[in-house]
């Protein structure tokens, strides 16, 4: 557009008229950024109500720019410790080893002939909260979780260390009932708990406890009920080898920390 635009047709643009074709409308704006004379005669057609509402919007930017942002709420420090340390999602897990433990009791009181069901199942209480407490699917807050540096291993380890708070006095109490060595149940549930950790750095925590309590019941607690003896790995002479299973697999895992860093 060579010659300035005709104040009518200013004044329908200034306007909003629906009817100008896009050709003019394109040749308006462009002669409007190189000309003042005519940005001040559209500013002159602008309809009052248009004015208002640029009034109204600049002047509430202008206050938005003096008050500042709006203050964060400052977070509980209640809400950040607890989903550093659990998920409410371990309440139902927790909850059925409490009462799977408990039926052990009442099955060894009511047939003292079966062999010490609290000691068959004290390796694997811990492998399904375990799996949940770090399971991308079940963890609401894993994607603001695995953002922070709290992240990996550490987390991993907080989790479960919740777990064995609610675990090993179930075992206490257990065994306690029953009669049998706590060692013999703590520390192959120990041994567990951190082979899960270690293989986890390999496969995931998730698939490794699944896989570590599959083959357990299959290869020991099932062939061990049907027998109705205790399996060699739960005398009273293997409490060596399995704390040697604890520090070596526990070992592992602090060597391969890195790999927590995604969960699977």
């Amino acid at each position: 557009m060579t010659d300035h635009p005709s104040p009518s047709v200013i004044s329908r643009y200034a306007g909003g008229d629906l009817d100008l074709d896009e050709a003019t409308l394109w040749s308006v704006e462009v002669h409007l950024e190189g000309c003042a004379d005519c940005r001040a005669r559209l500013a002159g057609s602008t309809p009052e109500d248009v004015l208002t509402l640029l009034d109204r919007v600049s002047n509430g930017v202008d206050q938005g720019i003096t008050a500042g942002p709006a203050p964060v709420p400052a977070r509980r420090r209640w809400s950040a410790t607890r989903h550093r340390w659990l998920v409410w999602q371990l309440v139902p897990w927790l909850t059925m080893t409490a009462a799977v433990l408990a039926c052990a009791v009442l099955l060894q009181v009511l047939e003292p002939s079966l062999p010490s069901l609290v000691l068959l199942l004290a390796p694997v209480a811990p492998l399904p909260a375990v799996a949940v407490a770090w399971s991308r699917g079940s963890d609401p807050a894993w994607e603001l979780i695995a953002t922070t540096p709290s992240a990996g291993l550490p987390l991993l380890l907080r989790r479960t260390a919740t777990v064995l708070a609610v675990i090993i006095p179930m075992l206490g109490l257990a065994t306690d009932r029953t009669g049998v060595s706590l060692a013999l149940a703590l520390l192959p549930c120990l041994a567990f708990t951190t082979t899960a950790i270690a293989l986890g750095a390999f496969v995931g925590v998730r698939l490794a406890a699944l896989g570590l309590a599959a083959a357990w019941g299959s290869v020991v607690a099932v062939p061990a009920v049907f027998t109705a003896h205790l399996p060699v790995v739960l005398a009273p002479g293997s409490l060596g080898v399995w704390a040697l299973i604890v520090v070596a697999t526990a070992a592992v895992a602090m060597t391969r920390a890195d790999r927590f860093l995604r969960r699977r």
